[in-house]
């Protein structure tokens, strides 16, 4: 399973959202919405091997979190207002406690807490922990694109956050508990980004491990 956890900063993780202003009322969702498209969907499918988590942290509600699971979720269409609709449906409900997930539909569950609660949890799992950075090292093997087909890509989960950087917070949680890699020398978008994870797994390249 590949994983991928986005943080998206001013998103309201509680009320309501405006659909028709995700980039500007709705705290950039957009951002979170295109994520959740790279993440999960293909040309003529869904990645039945990858989930993300959306971590919600604006508004003056506790944080919350919103998993898509791509092996079980139906009935979400490739198109960000459609995501934004099952995202206001979910924060419109009470934010439970920590660790506990509740699923409202296939392939669509939520649950309190922030970034060091899910590093935290693919941390027992034993999930391999990136964060994607662009002044860090590349994400694959330096010294060639070959592919590399005996490496186990089964248990990856990278941390990228929205618009804006990283908190100082965030940066100490991450710096400390995952490994920091870049997919370029330049800052893409997230959903691009995760795109280019997707690529560099799907064509079997060396990964950079530490």
């Amino acid at each position: 399973i590949r994983r991928f956890a986005i943080v998206g900063h001013r998103v309201p993780s509680s009320g309501k959202i405006i659909l028709n202003d995700l980039a500007g009322g709705s705290g950039r969702l957009d951002v979170l919405c295109r994520a959740v498209n790279s993440s999960l969907f293909l040309s003529h499918g869904i990645r039945n091997d990858s989930i993300i988590v959306l971590h919600l942290l604006g508004g003056d509600g506790p944080p919350r979190r919103i998993s898509f699971d791509g092996s079980s979720l139906k009935g979400v269409r490739v198109e960000e207002r459609a995501i934004a609709g099952h995202i206001a449906k979910i924060i419109a409900e009470p934010v439970p406690p920590m660790g506990q997930w509740q699923t409202v539909s296939p392939g669509i569950k939520y649950s309190g807490g922030n970034l060091q609660e899910t590093v935290s949890e693919w941390s027992k799992e034993g999930i391999e922990l990136y964060t994607l950075n662009a002044n860090s090292e590349r994400l694959w093997e330096d010294d060639s694109l070959v592919e590399n087909t005996d490496q186990e890509y089964s248990k990856m989960g990278f941390f990228l956050s929205d618009d804006l950087d990283f908190t100082e917070e965030e940066l100490q949680i991450l710096s400390s508990e995952t490994h920091m890699r870049s997919v370029g020398d330049l800052w893409i978008q997230g959903h691009l980004a995760i795109a280019a994870v997707h690529q560099i797994l799907d064509m079997g390249i060396g990964i950079n491990r530490p």
